[in-house]
Parts: C-alpha cells; structure tokens; sequence
C-alpha cells in the first residue's frame, strides 16, 4: 500500500443514522415526482422496449428494499409472498415486463410505501456494527443508492416517452466567474490512489483503493459541447468509416444514425426534444445521448482520444499539493449546487464551464455532474475486488462487452455519485444521459 493510500479521506463526519433517514426520504420524495404526474395508462404503458414500466421500477424499488432491509436485515416474513420473481431484474428482460402480472399503480405506491414505514422503524433501532452489511449503516446507504439509481433510469424513461411534458425545474445559472483560463489540463504522470476502502456507502467495484501509475496526459478543461460535436458532423463525421470502430460504423449503418439522439433537423436548424419539450439545440452545452461509438468517433476525428478510467479518475481526485486523491474534484466536502449539476435540480446539463467552485485541484471542471463521460476503458474488477452483497451488482457485467462511464450526471442524485462511483453500458447505448471530454498524449 502507498503512502497516498494510508492517506485516502475518511467518510466526512456526521450521524450516519440521519444520513441514511434523509438519503431514503429524498429517493421516494424523488420517486413519487417522478410517478404522481402521469396518468396510470402512462405508468403501466412501456414507452421503449429499452425500459421498463414505470409502475414496475416503482414496485420493484419497494422489493428491493423488502428483501434487503426488512427480510436479510430484520428476519421478517414477505409482505407479499410470490411477487419476487416478477420484480427480479435478472428474470425478464425489460421488453418482457409488460405483459406479467404487475401490481397496479395504487397497489405499487401502497406496497412501497408499507415496506418504508416498516423501515424507518427498524433503522430507529438498528446498529450499526456487527456484520459488514450493518457497519456503517451501509444496507440503508445502498438502498437509498439502488432507488436513486431507479429514479434516473426512470426519468430516462420520461425522455422516451412521447405526449406532452409532464415534469419542469428551474434552468441552470450561466456560468459564474472568469471562462477556464484554457481548453485543456496537463496532468502529471506517476501513481495515485484509485478507488476507495474507507467511504461507507461506496459499492463493491469502486474497492478496494489500490495504487495506479499513469503516464502524463492532456484533457478536456470542459466536456465536449453541442457546438464542437456540430463541428464533427459538419466534417462529415458520421459518413467516413475512417474515425469509426468497426461496430460502431455497422450499428450506424444499420440504423441510419446521423446526428445524437433526440436530434433533427429543421428548416436548416438543428433542433432537439428534451422531456417533451422542442427546442435548438443549445451551443455551449455539453453535448448528451452519444454512444461509446460517437465519443469515440468524435475523438478520433479530432485527433484525441477518450481518457482511460484511471486517466479520468486522477484528473478528477490527485491532488498533487495535498499528495493524496480527495473524495471529490474540490476536495473531500460533499456537493452543494456550488459545486456540481446533481439530483435532478435542473433537466439539462449547465453550460459548458459552470461550476468553478467544483474544479479539481488541477483544474478540470464539470467533472461530477451534468453528463457522465463515456472511458475507453472495459468494466473490469480492481486489484483485491470481493463481490458483496451479491455478483449480480457488478460481477456479472465484467468484460469487455461494457464501458466505464464516470462522473455522473445532472439526473444523478449526490448519494449515488462520487469521485470514485463507476457507472457502465453497453456501447451502443444512447438513451443515458452520457457525453464525454477527450485526452491525448503529451
């Protein structure tokens, strides 16, 4: 173990009992935002075979918490013998999940919402120690995660819908402060410490922290905007084999992919649909619903690369003054809106350069937040990894059939995004909120 490893940030301080009461009480807050507003043919309707009925994340998030909280945890007995199978991610694909015998929209809320007040009396209760899924509170922690986790893929499911908007926030502040002072950060070369083994709530594949060498790169100041994307399509970037991998060019070939999702083009104006809405396309944001193969294409046509995951996380946590990786890009204090574009507060990622109060020590911004960013890298296990609490979290996905996505998103809410949080999807995948930022060699 490194030095800079024996340093790694604690969790901050703090009762973690009231961390994890108010981490579930804004994940259903979150939730019935998400479900009150549409109609129960909305919530039972499947608006892309890509996603699940809303009302089956909605039941689902509550038999999650069951099985975990109220059964493994208290030793209770099934508020709901024989629904398990139903709500079993693993057990029907998502275009299979209409046609099961779901619960209705009044029976999901009123199922999710028996198992949370069963819940919040047994953390009143329950201590923190005596078993790894107990210390720390991190049962609850991954819980309050796992709904959070739902929330986004059901606003995912918002986007897709079709009809008329149904959900609004407040736009983002424009930038404050002087512009990055340039479009892209040296970082130096050496080791730093990747992962975490001390913050509570972290999952099994952000540990253990383990030591990572990286040669010196450069990166992306900003995440790669709508405007500098336009530049790439405008050079013909979809039409030349030549910037695309060999996948990628037959996925776009085959799907006639011309432009990101939710895209098109009218009277000479690129415009897009966001939740709903109609409207240009915005220049200084950062470009949103690429795949791996349009990073990577962007990338190569603009003579970059994508950052590797290592690269990503040393420019977001090393902090070569304080010689230790922090918790976050500005330190180890958790997110304010000062720092980052997290939990849904706006339905749109910031402009490019927002947030200087959330650059790295090293001066990257953006890097927590707005969109997650596409890696080069395959999700693959740390050095030391042990599955808990179970393989099909992360284990089952190890390959090379997936790609890291780091930093989280505008959708993302702060309990569920950290400078160590890994996300994955397949490459093909567009509906997720991801963009991406480039790297290259000094």
């Amino acid at each position: 173990m490194s030095a800079e490893t024996d340093r790694a940030p604690q969790a901050p301080p703090g009762d973690l009992r009231e961390r994890a009461a108010a981490a579930l009480t804004a994940a259903r807050v979150r939730t019935a935002g998400l479900t009150d507003p549409v109609t129960d043919a909305d919530l039972t309707a499947q608006h892309s075979p890509l996603m699940s009925p809303l009302v089956w994340d909605l039941a689902h998030i509550g038999n999650q918490e069951e099985l975990w909280l109220l059964r493994r945890v208290a030793g209770r007995e099934p508020l709901l013998p024989g629904i398990d199978p139903l709500y079993d991610a693993f057990a029907h694909p998502r275009a299979e999940r209409p046609a099961l015998p779901l619960l209705g929209p009044a029976e999901a809320r009123g199922y999710s919402a028996r198992v949370r007040d069963r819940v919040f009396d047994l953390l009143e209760r329950t201590p923190f120690e005596g078993s790894a899924l107990l210390d720390d509170g991190f049962a609850f922690g991954m819980i309050a995660q796992h709904e959070q986790q739902h929330d986004e893929t059901m606003l995912i499911t918002h986007q897709l819908r079709p009809g008329s908007p149904v959900l609004t926030a407040p736009e983002p502040e424009p930038p404050s402060g002087p512009p990055p002072p340039a479009a892209e950060v040296l970082v130096p070369g050496g080791p730093f410490t990747m992962g975490t083994s001390t913050e509570p709530w972290a999952l099994d594949n952000e540990r253990p922290a383990h030591t990572r060498d990286t040669g010196p790169f450069w990166i992306d100041t900003v995440p790669v905007t709508n405007a500098r994307f336009r530049a790439f399509m405008a050079d013909g970037g979809y039409g030349e084999a030549r910037w695309w991998a060999a996948e990628g060019w037959e996925q776009i070939r085959r799907h006639g992919i011309e432009a990101p999702l939710f895209w098109y083009r009218e009277a000479g104006q690129w415009l897009r649909r966001r939740f709903g809405v109609v409207e240009p396309v915005p220049d200084d944001e950062p470009v949103l619903h690429v795949s791996w193969y349009e990073a990577d294409a962007y990338a190569r046509w603009a003579g970059r690369r994508l950052p590797t995951e290592a690269e990503w996380e040393k420019a977001a946590r090393h902090d070569p003054a304080a010689g230790r990786s922090t918790r976050y890009p500005w330190g180890d204090a958790d997110p304010t809106p000062a720092h980052a574009n997290l939990g849904q507060r706006h339905l749109r990622p910031a402009a490019a350069g927002s947030y200087p109060a959330g650059a790295s020590a090293l001066g990257v911004r953006q890097l927590i937040g707005d969109v997650w960013e596409w890696t080069s890298s395959d999700f693959l296990p740390y050095p030391g990894f042990r599955a808990f609490p179970y393989r099909e979290y992360s284990e089952v996905f190890f390959g090379p059939e997936h790609k890291v996505l780091r930093g989280g998103s505008f959708a993302v809410d702060p309990v569920a995004c950290r400078g160590t949080f890994r996300n994955w999807d397949l490459p093909v995948r567009r509906q997720i909120f991801a963009g991406f930022r480039t790297a290259r060699d000094i």
